[in-house]
């Protein structure tokens, strides 16, 4: 796009930088939109000022730092059938043994790294295609948005887990990169329509309209003018999308319906549900990996708190009008 310099050139009184250009024709300048880089600040910021989501953070980094470094923290091997049957907790091992002579503890941190590998491949895949059907869907209109409303529709009217446990059943022994496609193909159609709707208020702006004007492609519109604006609700969907993949995944391994031979959180209920851990007293090997579903779900949870008060921002005008309210109570008083 031609334009021209502004009055005065670089040396003209009030200018700072060098010389302003105006568009020729009076066609505003390309601006993407609003800068990803500023919502990153306000998600950091909303992070450290929030209690809950700098919790969920920390316990975030520690499971993280767990499946990256298991070495560090168990030095048995967790498949290893060496160590005796159902023994209590000792110095040896922490948590005890399985009716399978096998390390509670290596077991559970072992296990760390195949639920981090699915809730973040689901969350990412998850968003990823939301984010495309629902932003095209929106933006191009007409029969694009009727068929890929379609799908989104026929996907949200089948109760999600049912419909894991019927694909599960067809693919049972499923290792983690199946488990990570089948609870993708079954996640993302709530996520587009969020996101569809967001786009759908964005549709008529003013830079969206001057970038129309501009000729530039649709393709460029979407993924550099209306995608960085929606950068807090990418990640509070990533986020929700990770929580329902542990939960999703878990569940089909306690059932059965993942991988027995591999070592994750889920399976490990599995096998101490088929040996009747509670029955026999080893309460450690069902509840210490339920504890550790449970924190990491908190931990995404946590944090998709501090993210919806960035995507939804009447929320923190009424926590300024409670504690402006209150501050006026104590100084009246």
């Amino acid at each position: 796009m031609a334009t021209i310099e502004a009055p005065g050139g670089p040396g003209a009184p009030g200018q700072v930088g060098g010389p302003a250009l105006v568009p020729v024709g009076g066609l505003p300048a390309p601006r993407g939109g609003i800068s990803g880089a500023r919502s990153l600040r306000r998600m950091a910021r909303a992070i450290t000022a929030n209690r809950k989501a700098t919790v969920g953070m920390m316990l975030l980094v520690v499971f993280c730092f767990v499946a990256l470094f298991p070495g560090l923290l168990a030095h048995d091997s967790p498949t290893a059938e060496i160590y005796g049957r159902s023994l209590g907790p000792s110095a040896q091992h922490l948590l005890g043994t399985t009716a399978f002579e096998q390390d509670i503890f290596a077991q559970v941190i072992y296990g760390a790294r195949p639920v981090l590998l699915i809730a973040f491949g689901v969350g990412i895949g998850a968003t990823f295609i939301a984010m495309l059907i629902g932003v095209a869907a929106a933006y191009l209109g007409g029969v694009w948005d009727g068929v890929l409303n379609l799908v989104t529709d026929v996907l949200l009217v089948i109760p999600a887990f049912p419909l894991l446990i019927v694909i599960g059943s067809y693919l049972h022994g499923a290792t983690t990169g199946v488990m990570i496609a089948v609870i993708t193909f079954v996640s993302w159609s709530y996520t587009a329509r969020q996101l569809r709707s967001q786009a759908l208020s964005l549709r008529r702006r003013e830079f969206l309209e001057a970038a129309r004007v501009r000729g530039e492609r649709s393709l460029y519109i979407i993924l550099v003018e209306i995608i960085p604006t929606m950068t807090s609700l990418l990640v509070a969907s990533f986020l929700t999308n990770a929580l329902y993949a542990v939960l999703f995944s878990s569940s089909l391994q306690f059932i059965g319906l993942g991988d027995p031979s591999t070592v994750s959180w889920g399976t490990m209920l599995y096998w101490a549900e088929n040996a009747e851990a509670f029955q026999s007293g080893q309460v450690l090997w069902i509840v210490v990996p339920g504890l550790c579903i449970v924190a990491l779900g908190a931990a995404f949870a946590l944090l998709n708190y501090a993210f919806d008060e960035i995507g939804n921002p009447a929320l923190r005008p009424m926590r300024r009008r409670r504690a402006s309210g209150a501050t006026r109570v104590t100084n009246a008083g």
